[in-house]
């Protein structure tokens, strides 16, 4: 009895099972904050030219503004030098009333022209100083922004961090079988039959062809291709190569063009927003499968969206 236990198969061991769990929900934790940090960085992109068009527009503004000052002091002193005598006095003294008079009556244009240009400095004045509220009000948020794209960064890593570390206590035949089935995954997504369905629209056929080229490229975590994806990074890369720009992340593009509700309704192409919170999406390809960047670890592949274990939400046709 004691050689036949010996030589029997070992029972698996619940805690591993357990590790490979715990993996799984670090890399799920990890790919749902990497959509967040893409908006992040999304928003700091947009901040970031708004802030610059206004320090221009303040910049323009405060030339013009100088240059109003130099003309109102010229006028200002003009005025001064001729009205230093009591006109009826100048007037006289003049041994030549009519160009006196015609020198008060072009004092007198000069004095509309410096009210006018006064208005004018009041006015631009005015619009420097919201420039530069607006300005720094965007330079704040820009700020925040910042600041939330080095936490979403840190959990990221911090997360992938943690998954090495709970996968190098599993042993070399363990670490191996999670690397065969990852193999697998590949290898059967290079047998999927996708059929033959027409896509949605060419937009969609074309965006999903380019996706097609990009199978077997690694995810990484805010890559936006063309040698390496995360999952809302390959779709937005296979729409730019047709010239169709299409937001960055996953919920965002959840609310881009006609929505599909039921997945018997999708066509080759359409988008796919997986998870109850959105953090998902790839390329309907057909016969029931999904194209998409899935998770650390993981390359670009078909997989059938039904052992995905991510929940459907609805389909997007751009």
């Amino acid at each position: 009895m004691s050689t036949q236990s010996a030589s029997a198969d070992p029972l698996p061991d619940p805690r591993k099972k357990g590790v490979q769990a715990q993996i799984d929900r670090l890399y799920e934790e990890a790919t749902q904050a990497t959509e967040k940090y893409n908006g992040a960085k999304e928003a700091a992109g947009k901040l970031e030219k708004q802030v610059k068009s206004l320090q221009e527009t303040a910049a323009r503004k405060q030339d013009d503004l100088n240059g109003l000052r130099d003309r109102l002091g010229s006028i200002a002193g003009a005025q001064y030098r001729s009205g230093g005598i009591d006109p009826s006095m100048e007037l006289l003294l003049s041994s030549d009333p009519d160009r006196y008079l015609e020198k008060a009556s072009a004092l007198d244009r000069l004095g509309d022209r410096q009210a006018i240009e006064l208005e004018q400095f009041q006015t631009q004045q005015r619009d420097l100083q919201q420039q530069r509220r607006q300005a720094s009000e965007k330079l704040a948020d820009l700020g925040d922004t910042r600041t939330e794209l080095r936490e979403k960064k840190n959990e990221i890593q911090g997360k992938l961090a943690e998954a090495q570390r709970l996968l190098n206590t599993l042993s070399a035949k363990e670490r191996a079988r999670i690397a065969e089935k990852e193999e697998r995954a590949d290898r059967a997504s290079e047998r999927t039959e996708l059929g033959n369905e027409a896509s949605g629209s060419q937009r969609a056929a074309s965006a999903f062809d380019a996706a097609k080229s990009r199978v077997g490229m690694p995810y990484v975590w805010g890559a936006t291709g063309p040698g390496s994806f995360d999952c809302s990074g390959l779709t937005s890369w296979a729409f730019k190569q047709t010239n169709v720009s299409i937001p960055r992340t996953s919920q965002a593009q959840a609310q881009i063009g006609t929505r599909i509700n039921s997945l018997s309704d999708l066509k080759p192409g359409d988008l796919i927003i997986m998870r109850t919170d959105l953090s998902h999406v790839g390329f309907y390809a057909g016969n029931g499968q999904i194209l998409h960047s899935p998770k650390p670890g993981a390359n670009v592949r078909y997989e059938s969206i039904a052992r995905s274990g991510m929940p459907f939400m609805w389909g997007v046709r751009v």
